[in-house]
């Protein structure tokens, strides 16, 4: 049970310094997020996971999944083993293989990605690319059956956290 809170406490941290990160190197980006927050949360105080949920802020989710492209909380994803042999793309993975997937290498491929270095939000406008774990060109919370437990808490947290700081914070 510690490990599940620690690495779910972890990531997430890891991912908001990320996040945060970029919109400090990218304030054209910050401005165009922070004043959509502003808009739309005007007269507040305080905002809640409620006030978020009921605002559309769409820009604030492609954002979050370009931090977590070029950042992804876990760089590797978990080890698996393959359990008979198969052919990936020219590759023979024997019987019980270890199998580690590069994450951080594929969300920067740009065999995927156009400008792979480049943070730009809009790439996630046209849909398409979740984090459901069916493309896998984006996978920061794994994929299938093991993907990550929390990844819609992560996402949650990282939400309410970067809209509070955008929100009062210059």
């Amino acid at each position: 049970m510690q490990d599940m809170f620690a690495g779910g406490t972890g990531t997430s941290a890891s991912a908001m310094e990320w996040a945060m990160s970029e919109l400090m190197r990218n304030p054209e980006v910050m401005k165009k997020l922070q004043g959509q927050i502003r808009e739309a949360f005007r007269g507040k105080a305080v905002i809640t996971e409620g006030d978020l949920q009921a605002s559309n802020l769409r820009y604030l989710k492609l954002v979050i999944k370009e931090a977590l492209r070029l950042h992804p909380p876990a760089p590797l994803l978990v080890p698996r083993e393959s359990i008979e042999a198969c052919e990936l793309e020219g590759y023979t993975i024997p019987a019980k293989s270890r199998v580690i997937v590069n994450a951080f290498a594929i969300g920067r491929d740009p065999k995927y990605w156009d400008h792979a270095e480049e943070f730009k939000p809009e790439r996630f406008e046209e849909g398409g690319v979740d984090f459901n774990g069916g493309s896998y060109e984006f996978l920061p919370f794994g994929s299938g059956r093991r993907m990550c437990p929390g990844f819609n808490y992560g996402l949650a947290s990282m939400e309410l956290a970067l809209v509070g700081m955008l929100y009062h914070f210059d």
